[in-house]
């Protein structure tokens, strides 16, 4: 029986561990393994001493496409959902400070990713976006992240027209900290990293402590009912026929 695919990979340098997800056949999306995967190292980099900093990061042109549908469909997307609400948890509380580095296409739990990290930098050219009000569902499980890091505003324009927009957009909204032209992102993630790993490990953790109290208290708050509506919109025949239609137009 072959070993199954790595899909998370973890390298260290100059006070950094980058996980890189790497799961590309499905958008990275988050299956069983990855989200295992992404446990573990999370876990390795914790307890790294010469990591004081995590970068995550994707091969492919997606980011994260959020639930691995077709095992949600087994699990149930109460399940899924959950997995979701406890990763941006994981993120948030994690004790060193989480920086993403994006480009191509970041969607669905993708951007939950984005918004429970500490620092977001993307590329100026890369999409985001809320579809999930054309296949009547909302956003539910991320908007425990994402709602505290936009303006009231965008965040109504965005999860209410379903509208793609990119990274500059994204940083004007607040849900990304900075947007470069992607031939630069590398550069600029280096030079944040860099300044980060200056902190004192100790510092970093209580100051990280002290930015994300509300996001942990929104989380653990309202993360259980926010999975369930995700399961009983998802489970809905308004949203079963407006899946089938978005499958049919895109064939």
């Amino acid at each position: 029986m072959a070993a199954m695919t790595e899909h998370v990979r973890y390298a260290a340098a100059d006070g950094v561990a980058t996980l890189t997800l790497d799961s590309p056949h499905n958008r990275n999306a988050l299956s069983r393994q990855l989200v295992a995967e992404l446990y573990e190292l999370l876990e390795r980099a914790e307890h790294d001493d010469a990591a004081t900093v995590v970068v995550l990061r994707a091969e492919g042109r997606t980011f994260c496409s959020g639930a691995d549908l077709s095992e949600a469909a087994e699990d149930g997307m109460e399940k899924a959902a959950g997995v979701l609400v406890d990763l941006q948890r994981r993120i948030v509380t994690f004790p060193k400070p989480v920086v993403t580095r994006l480009h191509g296409n970041v969607r669905a739990g993708g951007i939950g990713i984005v918004a429970a990290s500490d620092v977001a930098i993307s590329a100026d050219d890369a999409t985001y976006a809320f579809t999930e009000v054309k296949l009547a569902l909302t956003p539910a499980a991320i908007s425990l992240t994402v709602l505290p890091r936009m303006t009231d505003r965008s965040a109504a324009l965005t999860f209410l027209t379903g509208e793609t927009f990119d990274g500059t957009a994204a940083a004007e909204m607040g849900l990304v900290t900075r947007a470069v032209p992607e031939a630069e992102l590398d550069a600029e993630v280096d030079r944040v990293c860099a300044a980060l790993v200056t902190g004192h490990p100790q510092g970093l953790r209580e100051t990280k402590g002290l930015l994300g109290r509300h996001l942990v208290a929104n989380i653990d708050a309202n993360g259980a009912d926010l999975a369930k509506l995700s399961a009983r919109l998802f489970g809905s025949d308004e949203a079963r026929e407006a899946m089938l239609a978005f499958l049919n137009r895109k064939k």
